[in-house]
């Protein structure tokens, strides 16, 4: 079997929901002996959370859980914590999501465990941050989009500002999490030392940001909702078809908006030299949308698909999962794999980047709560006399 590039790191992952438990799936995808610690009993909320299967499990959880080892302990007693604490002098990786402070008061912060483990790699996942003056405030990815900049600009003008359905805050953050301990393993091979990776939920997507911090300083412009453009960008919109479907249409190259206009009819606008760089077009947005939502709404999005493609101007429809599940590409792709839970077969997407001499892989979809205590206490030295007694007390 191929070797993995994250092959012999040992990560745990202590927190609940999504932004660290995500940063753990991407590492056990890749290689890494992922375990993580969960409250006995429900273990992870996500394991009960929107549509359950027949046995009242998550769909969601098997994806999110996928080649994790799950191991329970009882962070509110102290022979709980401590089953933490001796998972974590072995580990390479900490992952954990907890309002700040809340690993010192148990004892368990990157400064209690350094002096017994100098090269771990401390990764911490909050709303706001470790330091600063809101770092006490609980933040859910709701909340610190919104404080990000990123819900102030997702929406049309003057109307309600949106929220695309995905908790994209604690999805973004964790991608940055494991970028962090990426970063961090790679500068242990030289030091030898581990360090404490910082992410912040706004932060993560104010990361996202792109122009808007440097034309606001430097030209005291703030951008704006822009519905389904790009400010300052054109053309570059969502039409409407004669079949009721809409498609994307990226024609803001100069080259391309000339193909464009040409390909729909209006070789007016393809060589008006007012328009050939998109500082003009910018001037005249509404024009040439409307002549291109005229020309969309006289064919059917596959015509407009046809067309447009065969002169090399990106365009696309606007996919359901149920239209990505049916597409052929994402099947050439390997965008979904098939994994075996205790209902049957199950699809769930592949994790990305695709690495072609150490590929990612799903080993097996998210288990039963607990389902690995034993294995992994016994592999760290706990007897099985001192694990029955730890399940007796229900400190594990």
């Amino acid at each position: 079997m191929t070797t993995q590039a994250l092959q012999g790191v040992r990560v745990l992952e202590v927190g609940q929901l999504l932004a660290g438990p995500f940063a753990g799936t991407i590492l056990g995808y890749f290689g890494a002996d992922v375990i993580k610690i969960e409250p006995p009993g429900n273990g992870d909320p996500i394991r009960n959370w929107r549509l359950l299967d027949k046995d009242g499990t998550g769909y969601w959880w098997r994806s999110l859980g996928r080649n994790k080892k799950s191991v329970t302990a009882n962070l509110r007693t102290e022979q709980g914590r401590e089953v933490l604490r001796r998972l974590m002098l072995t580990a390479d990786v900490v992952i954990e999501n907890f309002k700040p402070g809340t690993m010192e008061k148990w004892g368990l912060g990157p400064e209690d465990i350094k002096p017994h483990n100098p090269q771990l790699i401390y990764t911490r996942i909050s709303g706001y941050g470790q330091s600063g003056p809101y770092s006490s405030k609980p933040g859910y990815a709701s909340v610190t989009e919104a404080f990000s900049g990123f819900r102030f600009l997702n929406g049309f003008p003057e109307d309600v500002p949106v929220r695309p359905n995905l908790s994209l805050g604690d999805s973004v953050a964790g991608v940055h999490a494991a970028l962090g301990i990426l970063l961090a393993l790679l500068a242990r091979k030289d030091s030898q030392q581990g360090q404490v990776i910082d992410v912040a939920l706004y932060e993560a997507m104010f990361n996202l940001m792109e122009g808007v911090v440097p034309e606001y300083d430097g030209a005291g412009a703030i951008r704006e909702p822009a519905g389904s453009t790009l400010t300052g960008i054109v053309p570059t919109n969502t039409y409407l078809c004669r079949d009721g479907k809409h498609v994307v249409i990226g024609g803001n190259g100069d080259s391309i908006y000339v193909r464009l206009m040409t390909a729909i009819g209006r070789e007016d606008l393809a060589n008006d030299p007012d328009l050939g760089s998109n500082a003009g077009r910018v001037e005249q947005q509404q024009l040439i949308d409307a002549a291109i939502g005229g020309w969309t709404s006289a064919h059917s999005s596959a015509e407009v698909i046809a067309i447009l493609e065969g002169v090399d101007v990106p365009v696309g429809p606007i996919y359901s999962i149920a239209d990505a599940f049916d597409d052929p590409h994402y099947q050439a792709r390997g965008m979904f794999e098939e994994v075996d839970t205790p209902n049957g077969k199950l699809k769930i997407p592949a994790i990305l980047p695709k690495l072609s001499l150490t590929p990612g892989r799903t080993t097996w979809a998210g288990g039963a709560v607990g389902s690995h205590t034993d294995e992994v206490l016994l592999s760290a030295g706990f007897d099985k006399e001192t694990l029955a007694a730890l399940r007796d007390r229900g400190d594990i």
